[in-house]
């Protein structure tokens, strides 16, 4: 399947036809356990010396297709999907930080990773150092030797930077660092990050995977290219593990040893595994996930560029538009598109942004992105209320800005809607 065109990937990868039943699309196997064949075959599932199921918190058969999918479209060597992009998250930085350990992560990221980055995982002992990630050179002043992941968006939401994901890998990978990228906003479709030097790549397919707004998921996709044990400082992959028999990942299983210890050992015992439902329901919202963005694309190019010659708007941040400072890496890593969800700036300020929300009405004001329908949020006095006034402003997110996600329905009515939403603001 690798070597078909994304189009086609996003509808044939990882889903053949159910071997048992010959059903074409894969079904729901809602169950929680798996039946061994005999007590060999069953010490061998549980030692990680063959595949196959076990339980479902670890593995399922719908999720494995998901996981298929997802990692032929980001050109990764596996994947493992979770309860949610958060979850993603967690597990890819709990396989990776020991006590005291380190991150780098860009400024400009969702306001929720701020939080689970910068407070959540200091219950950890788990510290992070937030930079503007614009220029590459403040991600390698950050870097310490107790550094051990560098960690950005492909397209930052809110605020819709491109980063420079090749220049940013080349400084991670100078520090005998990996390089996570979140690339929720851009999807496959746009940018594969991998492509351009990323080690590990995370979604929430809550958003444009999924594209439905019907359920919540995660996935972690790993390239397979990182050298886990040059370094010695990732143990947990490069040491004896005591819960698998004195077990070396590394030794044991290559390229994929960071992947299988994310499974095996991170979802095992912390346990956010995605319901398999919802991997059945972004299966089926992915299949049309190249036309989505397309239309995704080219709406929200006409909104900014119609929001730009507004007097109501102060500013547009779109990636898409030609004069935008971040157009050239767009160019570079998203074939010149922009995305979905891009950012402006009201000349009202705060109460504007508060009376605009409240004033749409084909738009649904509420917190996501990457649905068919059109949405929209004042981030200030929500997603990122729990942050000072500069930190929202350091985030995108100034009490000025508001935040769409442009559906796909017909850009006139979009559009529409906007005007009659500014004119009561």
């Amino acid at each position: 399947m690798t070597a078909h065109r994304p189009e086609t990937l996003a509808i044939h990868a990882g889903t053949a036809p159910d071997p048992t039943t010959k059903a074409r699309i894969t079904p729901i196997y809602q169950t929680s356990s798996y039946v061994f064949d005999d007590v060999d075959h069953a010490a061998g599932l549980f030692n990680l010396e063959v595949a196959g199921n076990i339980y479902t918190r670890l593995m399922n058969p719908t999720n494995g297709a998901l996981e298929g999918k997802i990692a032929a479209l980001e050109g990764g060597a596996a994947a493992l999907a979770t309860a949610s992009g958060h979850a993603a998250q967690f597990l890819a930085f709990h396989t990776l930080m020991e006590p005291g350990c380190h991150i780098v992560a860009a400024k400009r990221l969702y306001g929720g990773s701020l939080n689970q980055i910068g407070h959540s995982f200091r219950k950890m002992d788990w510290h992070a150092s937030f930079v503007d990630a614009d220029d590459p050179a403040n991600v390698a002043a950050a870097i310490t030797p107790q550094t051990r992941a560098v960690f950005i968006e492909s397209l930052a939401n809110p605020g819709g930077v491109v980063q420079d994901i090749a220049a940013i890998a080349d400084v991670a990978h100078a520090a005998g660092v990996p390089l996570i990228v979140d690339n929720t906003m851009a999807t496959p479709l746009l940018c594969r990050p991998i492509d351009h030097g990323a080690d590990i790549v995370v979604h929430s397919v809550t958003k444009f995977l999924n594209g439905h707004g019907n359920s919540l998921g995660g996935v972690i996709v790993d390239a397979g290219r990182f050298d886990w044990a040059a370094s010695g400082n990732y143990p947990y992959l490069s040491q004896p593990n005591p819960s698998y028999h004195g077990k070396v990942f590394t030794e044991a299983f290559g390229n994929l040893a960071f992947i299988l210890a994310c499974r095996a050992l991170g979802l095992r015992d912390l346990g956010p595994a995605m319901a398999p439902m919802n991997a059945f329901l972004t299966l089926t919202g992915m299949e049309t996930l190249a036309l989505r963005m397309e239309r995704h694309c080219a709406n929200a190019l006409a909104l900014a560029t119609w929001l730009k010659a507004h007097p109501k708007v102060d500013w547009v941040s779109y990636a898409g538009l030609a004069d935008d400072p971040y157009h050239p890496l767009a160019r570079r890593y998203l074939g010149g598109k922009g995305g979905a969800v891009f950012t402006f700036g009201l000349k009202g300020g705060y109460e504007a942004g508060v009376k605009l929300v409240s004033a749409v009405k084909l738009f649904s004001h509420l917190a996501n992105i990457g649905d068919t329908r059109s949405l929209i949020i004042h981030p200030s006095s929500t997603t990122h209320r729990q942050l000072a006034v500069a930190d929202q402003e350091q985030a995108g997110a100034g009490p000025n800005v508001v935040r769409v996600s442009v559906g796909i329905e017909h850009i006139d009515d979009i559009i529409a809607d906007m005007a009659q939403a500014l004119e009561a603001a």
